[in-house]
């Protein structure tokens, strides 16, 4: 599922991209601003995928907002002013939109936009990789490469990092999978999640990582030991 948000100042505008979302399969529209100060504060506290921004705005342009945003992102730009298309593309945006769109357009750019995604998920380094976990009343910034396991308690997560305090996050199982690299970590137990890579060793059904033992569970044993097998 793509977390997206969408920012313009024009709210009809807004309720068209929310209208084609609600029709689309595999992204979820989070939320809608017309204040790009608003939207800002949002990206540097939620984990977003993908957003929509509008690039002739009164307060700030969005290919200046774009320039602020604080983490990697997918970009779709939407406006009315086909001179802006070149300057858009040389930020590396996923797609450009020019008003009025057609749903059929929207769904190309949307599928452009899975694509790229999926494709920084399989090629991705896990040492340039982060999460962006809600913990503590903040958003904590987790190399993905530091991660050592990942313990499931309930509908709280404990995501144990190498040499760093233990992060608990309300964050189910299922969840953090699709944030995590598909290739790199494997669910092993219904409390368990481990990262392929740090497995020190593995006997009688019991992983070993550094100084902890994991079980694997009946329901996850014939795809790990599978999989260990493949690689």
């Amino acid at each position: 599922m793509i977390n997206a948000i969408a920012l313009d100042d024009e709210p009809p505008a807004l309720d068209v991209l929310q209208s084609f979302c609600d029709q689309t399969d595999g992204i979820d529209l989070k939320k809608t601003f017309t204040r790009s100060e608003e939207a800002l504060k949002y990206l540097k506290k939620y984990p977003t995928d993908l957003l929509f921004l509008d690039i002739n705005m009164p307060s700030i342009s969005g290919i200046d907002f774009f320039k602020k945003v604080p983490h990697k992102i997918c970009v779709i730009f939407t406006t009315a002013y086909s001179e802006f298309a070149v300057e858009g593309f040389n930020l590396n945006a996923t797609d450009y939109l020019l008003k009025p769109f057609s749903f059929s357009r929207f769904e190309q750019a949307v599928e452009k936009a899975k694509n790229q995604l999926a494709q920084d998920n399989k090629n991705g380094n896990t040492d340039q990789q982060f999460l962006f976990i809600r913990a503590d009343y903040s958003l904590i910034k987790i190399p993905v490469a530091d991660i050592v396991f990942i313990e499931g308690l309930d509908d709280y997560l404990k995501i144990h990092i190498h040499n760093q305090k233990t992060v608990v996050a309300r964050m189910t199982m299922k969840a953090i999978l699709e944030k995590l690299p598909q290739q790199e970590f494997f669910r092993v137990h219904r409390s368990f999640i481990v990262p392929l890579s740090k497995i020190d060793r593995v006997k009688s059904k019991i992983i070993y990582i550094e100084n902890e033992e994991i079980p694997v569970s009946a329901t996850y044993e014939s795809e790990f030991f599978k999989m260990l097998e493949n690689r």
